[in-house]
């Protein structure tokens, strides 16, 4: 392909992380470029004047700088596993859901686990807020296998990503939580040859120009 798409990433952003899982469950072709959040390119910053990741800019130039439309999107060219079988089934359901996940849950988690970023936070108060969404997920993945449903899907990867990210905040204390269900779940996400497989790393964009098929 002479104008192949362009994904703008950082490994360890879960919106980029859950955009990957995406594309990559999709197949859908890529050059990813890993940027330094500290450090980002004229020409990532010029494709998307948010500045975050990711930034997926397809071959005929239009860009799509939000992770879940990055989702929507590759899954909507092919989605060979089901991802979205779940928002075809309920999607007022599953709208809800990540609303809460990407402004509610999201909320607490940041201001948990980086609490010295803001003024007047109390890090426990947000940890017990955000405690009560992954008590909330643990009781669903009791009654079915996946927050999906009956197999893994779209609200899974949508979610599994900053769940990772509220643990390593502070593992012990995650592990030692009435969670069985849910930390299975997470457990078997990060063991799991697709997280792995996005998780590789790779050199800066801006250090070597380098791109790589994905």
């Amino acid at each position: 392909m002479s104008n192949p798409a362009i994904l703008w990433s950082f490994r360890r952003c879960p919106y980029a992380m859950r955009a990957r899982l995406a594309i990559k469950a999709s197949g859908f072709s890529v050059r990813l470029r890993e940027i330094v959040l500290r450090d980002k390119p004229a020409p990532f910053l010029a494709a998307s004047v948010k500045g975050t990741v990711p930034v997926l800019v397809l071959p005929e130039g239009r860009v799509i700088d939000e992770s879940l439309d990055v989702m929507f999107h590759v899954l909507g060219v092919n989605d060979p596993q089901g991802w979205l079988d779940i928002y075809h089934t309920d999607t007022s359901f599953v709208e809800a859901e990540l609303d809460v996940l990407d402004h509610q849950f999201k909320h607490h988690l940041d201001r948990y686990k980086y609490a010295t970023r803001y003024d007047d936070v109390d890090e426990t108060e947000h940890r017990t807020k955000g405690a009560a969404f992954l008590a909330k997920w643990n009781d669903r993945l009791q009654n079915q296998p996946a927050l999906s449903g009956d197999r893994i899907g779209l609200l899974d990867f949508a979610t599994l990503p900053f769940i990772r990210q509220f643990r390593i905040a502070d593992p012990t204390w995650f592990d030692a939580q009435d969670w069985p269900h849910l930390q299975a779940h997470l457990h078997q996400f990060l063991d799991s040859p697709l997280f792995l497989s996005v998780m590789e790393k790779y050199k800066p964009w801006a250090e070597t120009g380098d791109e790589y098929a994905f």
